[in-house]
């Protein structure tokens, strides 16, 4: 990996760099989306079927767009390690068990003169996930948006995924939904399946808000689709930073950087340091890594793009820049994780310590994994319960409660030069002199 000396200069070169991976920057591919899209809200079924025969090579049709129970029996039977199942089943009480904990609940407030002020707390009724295919089957993406969706009270989950050229389902994939809880399941993907849920066709169904990880395509039609239907996020490619001091293990640093680069040709993986030697060790375990892993394209193509070891001179420096970056997964590897934590103000999730590795985070701990990107962690929060659920405010005023304000409500409404506000408020406090017959 190159090692960067960190000045005000190359941290401008370097966030300059990330924010190209922004799917906002991809416009060539909008007018490409937005024919997928005019073409699926005019045709329905006809629309889908035909992307999916072009760009997945599968024969899909009325009759075997929807997974059959049957399908998802022979799923449990198709995984050859039964243990996976098992594995499958434990992730998903960790993550139950975290995302309970941020159930909200409907309050109301009232007072002697007869006011009461609350807010309902309603699960939205009907959500579509997309659950990718491409270069890896995220079964535990699946976990990680139906559970909270589950768990907030959501009536209907919808998936959509991609089939392969048989017509089926990966059997990880199937069994996570079915463990998590999905009530239906279709084999469309890309752009094609995100049109179908937020505009509805002959099979599949028009949700309210679509959630889920996806390429490009599935990105940008997302973005389109937003105020037709509501959106999680717009995620970006993976990344992930790893402060470290010199007491930081240069191996498991590697490991844990190399862990998301292999996500694909785009991921990030940066290690910001105040130690020299250290980043020259984890540079060389980071080769030998990669000349021994599976996916060694994609690290290396991954490393040449987006891979950096930062070096600056004080812990200081480190904690500006890392703030500066966003980034989504934020591991700390020093001397005292828990001081350094208190001062990181933007990150999606943040791992404490050498063995609170980023996997650990992904799979099985039970905080989401589906984090903001290319720097939204400076305002957006991880996938949770609060993205399924909606609020009402909720208003009752007695007369006598009303009366004292009535004079300020009409001033105020005066002031804005909506007089028929004000006499809203008027007419319930003065004689009935409108003659009105």
């Amino acid at each position: 990996m190159r090692i960067v000396k960190l000045d005000e200069q190359s941290k401008k070169n370097l966030l300059d760099d990330l924010l190209k991976r922004s799917p906002n920057n991809y416009t060539e591919y909008e007018n490409t989306v937005a024919d997928i899209l005019s073409n699926v809200k005019k045709n329905g079924n006809q629309a889908i079927f035909e992307y999916t025969k072009k760009f997945d090579k599968a024969d899909i049709n009325a009759e075997n767009i929807r997974v059959t129970e049957n399908e998802i029996k022979e799923a449990y039977e198709l995984i050859e390690d039964k243990e996976l199942i098992g594995v499958i089943k434990r992730s998903k009480e960790n993550i139950r068990a975290y995302h309970e904990k941020q159930k909200q609940y409907s309050w109301f407030d009232s007072k002697p003169d007869g006011s009461i002020l609350g807010q309902k707390v309603t699960a939205i009724s009907k959500v579509g996930v997309y659950v990718p295919g491409g270069k890896a089957a995220l079964s535990s993406s699946v976990l990680m948006n139906v559970i909270p969706a589950k768990v907030a009270g959501v009536e209907e989950l919808v998936m959509c995924t991609p089939p392969g050229k048989d017509g089926k389902i990966n059997p990880a994939i199937l069994v996570a939904a079915n463990e998590a809880g999905v009530d239906v399941i279709y084999k469309v993907g890309g752009a094609q399946a995100i049109a179908a849920m937020a505009y509805g066709t002959e099979s599949v169904p028009k949700v309210d808000k679509i959630v889920g990880p996806g390429n490009i395509f599935v990105a940008l039609a997302k973005k389109a689709v937003f105020g037709y239907v509501g959106i999680d996020s717009i995620a970006g490619p993976s990344e992930i930073l790893v402060i470290a001091d010199e007491t930081a293990n240069p191996r498991y640093v590697a490991a844990d950087l190399l862990s998301q680069a292999e996500h694909d040709e785009l991921a990030s993986a940066i290690l910001l340091t105040t130690s020299e030697k250290l980043a020259k060790e984890v540079s060389d375990y980071v080769d030998l890594f990669v000349s021994k892993l599976n996916r060694k394209e994609i690290l290396e193509k991954s490393l040449e793009n987006y891979g950096y070891i930062l070096v600056t001179d004080t812990m200081e420096d480190v904690i500006d820049a890392a703030n500066e970056i966003a980034s989504e997964h934020l591991e700390i590897v020093t001397a005292n994780p828990f001081d350094v934590m208190t001062r990181i103000k933007n990150a999606g999730a943040i791992f404490l310590g050498e063995h609170s590795s980023e996997p650990l985070g992904d799979y099985f701990a039970g905080p989401n994994h589906v984090l903001p990107t290319n720097g939204t962690a400076k305002f957006f929060s991880p996938l949770s319960v609060d993205d399924f659920i909606k609020k009402s405010s909720i208003i009752s005023f007695s007369r006598e409660a009303l009366e004292p304000l009535s004079g300020d409500i009409q001033k105020f409404a005066k002031a804005e030069g909506l007089t028929a506000h004000a006499n809203s408020i008027r007419v319930r406090f003065e004689d009935n002199d409108d003659n009105v017959n």
